[in-house]
């Protein structure tokens, strides 16, 4: 049977940089020519574009992974979104338009940013026929991508993968084979209100992690016997103190962003971990009749918190989007995680990619049991 190992990557905007640092870790185990060792690879949001890179190198994980790095460690914030004070105000300008047009006038979808862009990047950057390619030569057995349906309010997975897998329907979720693009891409990245919802078929799609009830459920259906896990929750610094008065409104967005993308996550973990335990217990000839066996998990998350770190190098944030973001009440020293999501600029995504490497190295020993590295 082949390995049905799992890479599941979270999503969280700019702080997805810091997948890559993990992932650089774990390459140096493994000599140049070495396929990824993840068969199955799932993504969420910024997540997502990071797995379909590294699928699409699936047949040399060192070239996938020194690719993604070169790329963060080369961001600027006008390669994902309209940046500059024409660009964004115009923007908002159109929006507050749109307002007050009837919508079959004016169809197209509000948000806060322009982020065509990250479109052209992608478009650039990832040859999607390469997907099918892996999967057909063995060095891959499935990628999916997931995103959130705003017409049914359900969380799609799409995805790629050997031909065994067929889709699946579960409560509120499903999900459909097909040949991921890069429309797929920016549906599941589209952060509520901050990006427009993205036309997928007959539906429109936003970020995968506003409906997603099981993040564990894609691995498990596309095959998955082991899963780690690259979170991006950040270590929040403690307050133990009472609130002198309201929290403001960019820090309850700041907590919404964190309890998107990170909160059920953690629950669902927490869930298979359960189950795991109880699968335990059965006899192993039960266990063996019924098709039940345990799923191991690896978790590794930032070590330190990232919004901190976002602060550090707010000033490298463009102009009009730090005015634009004092207009909602965040600035420099603002309780709020909502910089560390939005700043694509270079001097954080390394500082991100050097925190992930670091603590990918301080967990190597339980990495190398994981992929049984001698």
């Amino acid at each position: 049977m082949p390995d049905r190992t799992a890479l599941v990557l979270g999503g969280g905007g700019a702080r997805a940089a810091y997948q890559v640092g993990v992932l650089k870790a774990i390459v140096q185990n493994y000599p140049r020519n070495h396929g990824v060792p993840f068969k199955i690879i799932c993504g969420t949001s910024a997540g997502a574009i990071n797995g379909t890179s590294i699928a699409t190198h699936a047949s040399c994980f060192h070239l996938g992974v020194r690719k993604l790095e070169w790329v963060w460690r080369h961001f600027d914030t006008h390669k994902i979104y309209r940046s500059s004070f024409a660009g964004v105000f115009s923007h908002l300008a159109q929006m507050a338009l749109m307002g007050l047009q009837d919508e079959k006038i004016n169809p197209d979808p509000g948000s806060l940013f322009d982020n065509d862009p990250l479109r052209d990047l992608l478009n650039q950057l990832i040859n999607f026929e390469r997907i099918d390619r892996n999967i057909g030569n063995g060095a891959l057995h499935a990628l999916s991508v997931d995103t959130s349906c705003y017409n049914t309010s359900r969380s799609v997975t799409f995805f790629q993968a050997s031909k065994e897998i067929d889709d699946w329907q579960r409560a509120r979720r499903c999900g459909l084979r097909t040949h991921l693009n890069t429309d797929h891409l920016l549906a599941s990245a589209a952060i509520p209100l901050v990006f427009p919802s993205v036309k997928l078929n007959r539906g429109y799609y936003g970020d995968g992690s506003v409906h997603q009830l099981a993040p564990l459920s894609s691995p498990i259906h596309l095959g998955a016997e082991k899963i780690m896990v690259i979170n991006l929750e950040s270590r929040h610094k403690q307050v133990h103190q009472d609130l002198e008065h309201h929290p403001k409104t960019a820090t309850i967005a700041g907590h919404l962003l964190d309890t998107i993308f990170s909160d059920t996550l953690n629950s669902d973990l927490e869930r298979l971990q359960r189950i795991n335990g109880t699968v335990k217990l059965i006899p192993e000839e039960v266990r063996h009749q019924a098709a039940l066996k345990p799923i191991e998990t690896l978790v590794i998350k930032p070590s330190e918190d990232l919004s901190m770190i976002a602060a550090q190098h707010y000033q490298d944030m463009p102009m009009a989007v730090k005015a634009l973001l004092r207009l909602i009440g965040i600035n420099q020293q603002s309780d709020s995680s909502i910089v560390s999501y939005l700043l694509f600029e270079r001097s954080y995504c390394s500082a991100l990619i050097n925190l992930g490497y670091l603590d990918g190295l301080a967990q190597m020993d339980e990495i190398k049991a994981f992929f049984n590295i001698d």
